[in-house]
């Protein structure tokens, strides 16, 4: 493709002046030539009236080295031109390499990841709408490959318009990498063939910084949101730790209380005050992590004190019921099967352990998922990810949740990403690579929701 390329934006007439200057070059997303490429009534604009066949990848990669919003002309209905402006700007202002194909539902899929991906040469997230199916792979660069099936059967099954904004949403929340630099937010369609070539590059370089502030703008929203919807869980826990700590009905100078049971009450009393400190002091979800980690250390110190209290060894550091934190301590690993998933053994306190021997379901802590549901905390996106991290710790979530959305999401270099600093670092996206990418981020067959031939085979999730 030849010089910077400009977003070419749906539904955005031009004059006839540049229509008719722009008529070899410029079309829309959609890949249907600009209606005002030729005067109406004009042989030009019959012959526009007629659908073409679907196009090859090699045209629908140039469009997307263009806008990242690409709908076949043969799939129009499944996207509305208003729709697919939105989803462009809302890729663009995330500064986020993410590029989004529409395609009819009988369009060969043999390979079409890899050849896509080889033909752009744009290192990013891709996700195609096949038909009702849907289906996505992305450079382990930017998001792993089990968090990117993750996220494509998270979306599997929504209208295309909704689909296709969850996914970005949740995408741009949990990867790393940044789009091409020659994508801009640059006016569109036949404005840059009425200026100069200088006029054009400093339009270019404003367009470019206006991006940069609405793309922060956007991110620093979407932080702020996610923070809110943890200061509810973090709120419930310090509750529940509260409670804990009159239940225990400690006095310091209590008969038989010693130095070692006032050093643990000490303890669990500052972790209470410090998790509220902490919490009011928040300003990205990152900052959770750091209240859960203590709200944990505070639970171990109580079970220390109690079993002091008791006469009764002090038990060994393990982590929190994985069920639900404010449980407590775990007291051993049980065996657990998910529905549809496979088993695997996770730390559970005294009360879920019994449960599960009585073949009962153990008492799962839900949350809000932002979409008017709630779901097991490890099924309700990324945004938890800082609040169970402090809990369980970096190296043994991923474990523990192997084949949920949280859980691979976690595993992957992108983790956390859109949050904190330094985590990207060294992770780059929306490079041109050309064919030099790993062309087994992009194999396997096209599946409905994140059906990577192998890859990612949980019987269904979590």
């Amino acid at each position: 493709m030849k010089g910077t390329p400009t977003r070419r934006r749906l539904g955005r007439p031009a004059s006839l002046v540049a229509a008719t200057l722009l008529t070899t070059s410029a079309t829309l997303v959609t890949g249907v030539p600009l209606a005002s490429a030729a005067p109406t009534g004009t042989v030009a604009a019959a012959e526009f009236s007629v659908a073409p066949a679907a196009a090859p990848i090699s045209d629908i990669a140039e469009r997307l080295r263009e806008n990242p919003v690409y709908v076949d002309p043969e799939a129009s209905d499944q996207l509305s031109r208003a729709d697919a402006n939105a989803l462009t700007d809302q890729i663009e202002e995330s500064g986020r390499p993410i590029f989004l194909i529409v395609l009819p539902a009988d369009y060969p899929t043999d390979n079409i990841f890899g050849d896509l991906r080889a033909a752009t040469g744009v290192t990013g997230v891709y996700g195609i709408r096949l038909g009702d199916r849907f289906d996505a792979r992305a450079d382990s660069s930017v998001m792993s490959r089990q968090a990117v099936s993750n996220l494509a059967r998270s979306v599997d099954g929504e209208p295309a318009a909704q689909q296709l904004n969850d996914f970005t949403d949740r995408a741009v929340a949990t990867m790393s990498g940044s789009a091409p630099a020659g994508r801009t937010a640059g006016e569109a369609n036949g404005v840059g063939a009425l200026v100069t070539v200088g006029a054009l590059a400093a339009a270019v370089g404003g367009s470019a910084l206006v991006v940069s502030r609405r793309g922060r703008r956007r991110t620093e929203a979407a932080q702020k949101e996610s923070l809110e919807r943890l200061r509810v869980v973090v709120d419930e826990d310090i509750t529940a730790y509260g409670e804990e700590l009159d239940r225990l009905d400690f006095h310091p100078a209590e008969p038989g209380a010693d130095d070692a049971m006032r050093a643990d009450y000490a303890r669990a009393l500052d972790s209470y005050e410090d998790a509220k400190r902490k919490m009011a002091a928040a300003k990205r979800p990152d900052d959770v992590k750091g209240v859960t980690e203590t709200l944990e250390d505070g639970r171990f110190a109580l079970s220390v004190l109690a079993a002091r209290r008791e006469g009764r060894p002090l038990p060994e550091r393990r982590a929190p019921c994985f069920f639900d934190p404010r449980h407590g301590p775990s007291v051993a690993d049980a065996r657990w099967t998910p529905p549809g998933g496979t088993a695997r053994e996770v730390p559970v306190c005294a009360a879920d352990q019994a449960r599960l021997a009585d073949g009962l379901e153990p008492m799962i802590r839900e949350v809000d998922t932002g979409y008017g549901n709630r779901r097991p905390y490890w099924d309700a996106g990324p945004a938890y990810g800082p609040w169970a991290g402090g809990y369980f710790g970096g190296a043994l979530l991923p474990g523990l949740l192997m084949g949920t959305m949280l859980g691979g999401m976690m595993a992957g270099p992108a983790y956390g990403a859109g949050w904190g600093d330094g985590y990207a670092g060294g992770h780059e996206g929306g490079d041109f690579s050309g064919g030099d990418f790993n062309s087994g981020d992009f194999g396997g067959g096209f599946g409905g929701g994140g059906d990577f031939g192998g890859g990612g085979d949980f019987g269904g999730g979590f």
